[in-house]
């Protein structure tokens, strides 16, 4: 579900949609979720200081209020 919304968002970010992919790792309490987008697109995702990817993960941090889980991304070039 989270890695989902990851990747229909991210979508609409970046000029190169089709090579967006979400990776998940479940490592005990934590959930790593891998966004791997174009080099073009890194920017557009992490945005101006961070800004971007903040907004995204504090979205993610308001699921760990419903199941318990904690989340991490980062986000990878292709």
């Amino acid at each position: 579900m989270i890695s989902d919304f990851v990747a229909q968002f991210a979508k609409l970010i970046v000029s190169y949609p089709d090579d967006v992919r979400v990776e998940v790792k479940e490592s005990g309490e934590v959930t790593e979720i891998l966004l791997f987008a174009n080099q073009a697109d890194i920017g557009k995702l992490i945005g101006k200081e961070g800004k971007m990817i903040g907004a995204i993960k504090t979205l993610i941090s308001g699921c760990k209020a419903k199941d318990g889980v904690s989340y991490r991304i980062n986000v990878e070039t292709i």
